[in-house]
């Protein structure tokens, strides 16, 4: 069966570090984009490295980006590397840590208002994923007789966890392209869309759906092929392109360490030594950074900003 994943514009991104964090190949089975005309990061003149850079708003987006909490498969691996061979842990779910990582995290993004500034939340198709991305950005447990879906239904996964309510929540979307590391390890493997929806009832599954076609099974996994370092982080250049097709400015991603290490390691290399480390480290379980994307290719050209005024020109000085 054929797989295919649409083609979109790449344009020139930057990717800027909001704060200090807190704690393509033949056998690629995601296509090459038509253009390939990627800047990284945010260039000033070549003399003056530490100059400061200004684009327009309109022209930005902030993101928020998220690894996964604590999984089992994290836990096996750190006795054994070779669990991660292991079917017992097919599209791992979290650990009791993990969960409690998840809640601390929740009390955070609450804290600070990250939530209320939310557009959309996009989440990896995985269990682990999913289950970080409601339990963290979603609202509290879910009762009975509210008109509104949960976003996780009683025990998903096995998680011995209360249903989570989409009440007050922004948008959540499944998307394919920021999956973990594809083929070999059954941990990164997911299961069908068709057994997802029950267990996660308001997360919209129809940008991963069309990812695949005629199939809602994964096949893009495969048992004996892993993806290479140089397509992980091609696929994760896909991703930032596509959020450019989204009209949404503040967009949390929850998503894997390896998929944000070889995606953001792309970024930041004419930067100040300390913005690259802030970019590009690997994440923590449930660490959050946010950074801001820069179009400077006028891919969002269509896009205008909310603020801006055009006054009226005046004969006059």
């Amino acid at each position: 069966m054929t797989v295919s994943i649409s083609s979109i514009y790449t344009p020139h991104i930057s990717l800027i570090p909001l704060s200090v964090p807190t704690s393509t190949s033949p056998s690629s089975k995601f296509p090459k984009s038509k253009h390939h005309s990627i800047l990284l990061c945010f260039s000033s003149p070549p003399d003056t490295a530490g100059a400061t850079s200004l684009y327009p708003l309109h022209r930005s987006k902030t993101i928020h980006l998220v690894r996964h909490a604590q999984g089992i498969h994290n836990v096996e691996a750190e006795k054994d590397h070779l669990a991660y061979m292991s079917h017992d842990l097919f599209d791992a779910h979290l650990t009791p840590l993990g969960w409690k990582q998840v809640d601390n995290l929740h009390k955070h993004v609450q804290a600070c208002g990250l939530t209320k500034k939310l557009d959309l939340v996009v989440t990896s198709p995985l269990l682990r994923t999913m289950q970080t991305a409601v339990g963290v950005f979603g609202g509290e447990a879910y009762t009975d007789g509210i008109d509104v879906p949960p976003l996780m239904v009683e025990n998903a996964g096995n998680s011995l966890h209360a249903a989570i309510s989409s009440l007050n929540c922004p948008p959540f979307v499944a998307v394919e392209l920021c999956r973990e590391r594809l083929g070999v390890h059954p941990c990164d493997k997911r299961r069908s869309i068709s057994e997802y929806r029950p267990l996660f009832p308001a997360i919209d599954f129809s940008l991963a759906s069309n990812f695949i076609i005629e199939n809602d099974d994964d096949i893009l996994w495969t048992p004996d092929i892993r993806e290479k370092n140089e397509e992980v982080a091609a696929r994760g250049l896909k991703f930032l392109n596509w959020l450019w097709t989204r009209e949404e400015k503040n967009i949390a991603i929850v998503t894997h360490s390896g998929f944000l290490y070889h995606t953001l390691s792309a970024f930041g290399n004419d930067c100040h030594s300390s913005i690259k480390n802030e970019i590009s480290t690997h994440f923590a379980n449930c660490e959050l950074r946010s950074m801001v994307i820069v179009d400077r290719g006028l891919i969002g050209s269509n896009s205008t900003s909310a603020t801006n005024y055009p006054g009226k020109k005046s004969s006059g000085a």
